[in-house]
């Protein structure tokens, strides 16, 4: 089968590098990173999101966040494959242009903004072009979904959302509670995204979303991307791309097949689904999917809905 394109909507590299900078994105001799620009290269990858994620023990401030930002124009962007993709004419020359790998940036949890829509403004400019308010737990903008008393937005939150919308910045719903779902569905005005998420009907985890959530996404042409994460994907066994081919079933079920997407959450994780360690294995679940689905329906899976949304909804 010839290769089919791919994009993924997050990854934790930039995480990794944070707490390492000696690791190399360009040629990982150690093997301490699952996305690599080799990997990305086995897997066709059209384009890459970075997100940039301060652990919990770092200070929540912009510092690290800039730190973020930094090492992904030293070590990222420095590879002459990779590009900048901030606008939706970046997104589309991305179709026709095998030569090259879209790089984009994404924020995931707020809380160094500290509220401050100033700090955001500066992050558009820097090139940021998604957000999700939270990691798993609270802070100023919402709760997370492991949050256990599960409560919305605050004045904040919600006024950071209406910015994001002004802006073009897209809204992650990946990490939120529940109720915070349900108030950003509310406040914004545009398309949302759940970067890494799986469907709860199929693997109870908090962090998957329930089929009302994802039956609203599809609605209002959002996007959907089925993650890797083990733990979101099977419960009572080991993760196999078997289970995997399940969330996309759902997704599909439910009216997604052109909402649908991947969030591999490579380098944020611990484990992996069998024979899906890196992009380099890509592959394994692109042969799965060919053998229920078109190659055009396995090409928009892996690629095409993705790219089409960007092109749609990034800011010109």
């Amino acid at each position: 089968m010839p290769i089919i394109r791919s994009v993924d909507f997050h990854c934790d590299v930039l995480w990794k590098l944070l707490e390492d900078q000696s690791l190399s994105f360009e040629q990982d001799s150690a093997n301490k990173l699952d996305v690599t620009l080799p990997r990305l290269k086995q897997a066709g990858s059209l384009l890459q999101t970075f997100a940039i994620y301060v652990p919990e023990r770092m200070e929540k401030s912009m510092t690290p966040i800039l730190h973020s930002i930094d090492l992904f124009h030293r070590k990222v962007l420095s590879a002459p494959e990779m590009t900048f993709v901030r606008t939706s004419a970046d997104a589309a020359a991305l179709m026709n242009n095998s030569n090259s790998i879209g790089a984009m940036l994404s924020l995931e949890g707020a809380d160094g903004l500290h509220g401050d829509l100033a700090m955001l403004r500066i992050l558009y400019e820097l090139g940021v072009r998604a957000l999700g308010l939270t990691w798993n737990y609270a802070n100023w903008g919402a709760d997370g979904a492991m949050e256990p008393r599960g409560g919305g937005l605050t004045k904040k939150g919600r006024a950071l959302v209406k910015e994001c919308d002004r802006l073009g910045i897209l809204m992650d719903v990946s990490h939120l509670s529940d109720n915070a779902f349900w108030e950003m569905i509310k406040v914004s005005t545009k398309p949302l995204i759940a970067s890494h998420s799986n469907c709860r009907s199929l693997c109870a985890h908090p962090r998957n979303l329930a089929d009302d959530q994802l039956k609203t996404l599809i609605e209002r042409e959002g996007m959907i991307g089925i993650t890797f994460v083990p733990q979101f994907v099977a419960t009572h066994h080991a993760a196999a791309i078997a289970d995997v081919l399940r969330h996309i079933e759902r997704i599909c079920e439910l009216g997604g097949e052109e909402q649908l997407m991947f969030g591999s959450d490579f380098d944020g994780i611990e484990s992996h689904v069998q024979e899906l360690a890196h992009p380099g294995e890509l592959y394994n679940l692109q042969n799965a999917l060919l053998t229920r689905y078109s190659e055009e329906r396995v090409d928009a899976f892996l690629a095409g809905n993705a790219l089409r949304f960007l092109v749609k909804h990034l800011p010109s």
